[in-house]
Order: C-alpha cells, then sequence, then structure tokens
C-alpha cells in the first residue's frame, strides 16, 4: 500500500485548522461521516447547513447546501477520493459522484485524525483552487486566522 500524498498548504489559498479535542476518534469520524451530526457544524455561523448527503466511500456522494444568513442557498455537489475509516478522509467539489468532472471546483478536503492521550488531534485542510470569490485577501486571512469554520462546533 502506498502513502498518501503530503504537500506544503499555500496560505494564500488553503485553510488549515487542526485542534486537539477531547473526544475519541471514532466520535469526531462520525461528527464528519453522518449527515445529521454535519448538519449542526459544517457551515460557518451565523451560516446554516439545512441540507448534507453523504455516501463514505470513494465516488460516493458528499452533498451540502449551505445557508446565508439573508436566505441564500448555496449547494455543493462532490464526491469522496479517500476513506480510511477513522484515520482519514479525503473529498472534493471538482468531481461528482461516480467520479464525474463538475464544472466549477472550489476546493478539497484533506481530514486526518490521530490519536492523541484520551482525544483526537483533527487536522482538516481545505485545499482551495483561487482565493474565495468576493472576499479579499485581508477577509480571507482573518477568517483562517479566526479559525470560524469546523472548529466551533467543538465545546472547549
Amino acid at each position: 500500500m502506498t502513502s498518501p500524498y503530503t504537500f506544503t498548504p499555500d496560505p494564500r489559498l488553503d485553510l488549515v485548522l487542526e485542534r486537539v479535542v477531547d473526544v475519541p476518534r471514532e466520535l469526531v469520524w462520525e461528527a464528519w461521516t453522518q449527515a445529521e451530526h454535519m448538519k449542526a457544524w459544517f457551515a460557518p455561523r451565523p451560516w446554516t447547513t439545512p441540507e448534507v448527503e453523504v455516501d463514505v466511500r470513494p465516488g460516493g456522494i458528499f452533498r451540502t447546501v449551505m445557508r446565508s444568513p439573508e436566505g441564500q442557498l448555496h449547494p455543493s455537489t462532490g464526491c469522496f477520493l479517500d476513506v480510511v475509516p477513522n484515520e482519514r478522509l479525503v473529498f472534493t467539489d471538482a468531481i461528482g459522484p461516480g467520479y464525474r468532472p463538475n464544472e466549477k471546483p472550489f476546493f478539497t478536503c484533506v481530514l486526518t485524525l490521530q490519536s492523541e492521550g484520551k482525544g483526537t488531534r483533527y487536522r482538516a485542510v481545505a485545499i482551495h483552487r483561487d482565493e474565495p470569490p468576493g472576499i479579499s485577501t485581508p477577509r480571507w486571512a482573518s477568517m483562517k486566522v479566526g479559525r470560524r469554520c469546523w472548529t466551533s462546533w467543538w465545546p472547549t
């Protein structure tokens, strides 16, 4: 078996979130792979995620719909590329379910989980093709520094 590819994130484009949480890896995995859990935390507040559909296997669907505070819906459909239960999850919107290319890719996410003491170290890297549209570099940087996505749902 080959090792997964490693890369150096680009600070202009990529969002790296790393945190140790006081819960077992299996529960972190469930939070990332079960639709009912993802609805509670996937979008940065005050946004919400009213719809999530996941088929957690390579080529399986990864679909979310995020709702802005103004009520605008932002759907995204992609697929899982790599699934190693309780260790690694890779998904993208560059291709859809069954590996069909998508028209307007935005990102790929690489999630890794490691046991640390009685808890879990998780590292989520959102790899973007471009800076997010309508978000200036300073604002994008402040979002990364503020760690608003994917960390707000864990109790501290």
